[in-house]
């Protein structure tokens, strides 16, 4: 049963989304939904997020809508290092801090600033140890920073009973596909 489970994917530059209005986040957004509905109904009770941007920004935003229907889901960012939002623009950290604000559970891996990209690595190991499951966003034919925690996962599953749950490109089309007839 996935009690925890590990949100993450691509950051929005590597999707092409350069603001807020862009048509496809609401159908990454309903891909996350429709996962969590599912995961939900199975048990699940938390989600944790890294406060990235992009995916992960998103999967809050809907957690924080399904509240109002789950009280009981709850979310958590964990970061790499502190102040990880540091060298970001105004809107990116509103964005971030009001996502922190209303997170039931923060801290950070690496209880220092910024030092080096391990900082990253060691942040997938510790979440992935600590959660049921991975939900990426991620294909294979745009492969980007998901990349990483992917191949990460994959080994521990070799090890221990992980599942990897993929929303890839196809999944997205499929709800792009729904929510358009839906506008009909």
């Amino acid at each position: 049963m996935i009690k925890t489970i590990y949100i993450s994917g691509y950051r929005p530059h590597e999707l092409g989304i350069f603001n807020d209005k862009h048509p496809g986040i609401p159908i990454i957004k309903k891909a996350i939904e429709n996962e969590l509905r599912t995961l939900i109904e199975e048990g699940l009770e938390w989600v944790v997020l890294t406060g990235q941007q992009g995916v992960e920004t998103w999967a809050a935003e809907v957690i924080l809508e399904l509240k109002s229907e789950f009280p009981h889901l709850k979310y958590s960012v964990i970061t790499p290092f502190l102040d990880q939002e540091k060298n970001w623009n105004e809107i990116k950290k509103e964005k971030y801090i009001y996502i922190v604000s209303k997170a039931d559970f923060v801290t950070s891996v690496s209880k220092r600033p910024y030092e080096a990209p391990w900082q990253f690595i060691e942040k997938d190991k510790f979440i992935i140890q600590h959660t049921d499951a991975l939900l990426l966003i991620y294909d294979e034919e745009n492969e980007g920073s998901p990349k990483y925690v992917k191949k990460l996962a994959e080994k521990y599953a070799e090890k221990f009973d992980y599942p990897l749950r993929i929303i890839n490109a196809y999944d997205l089309q499929v709800i792009a596909d729904e929510l358009q007839q839906k506008d009909w």
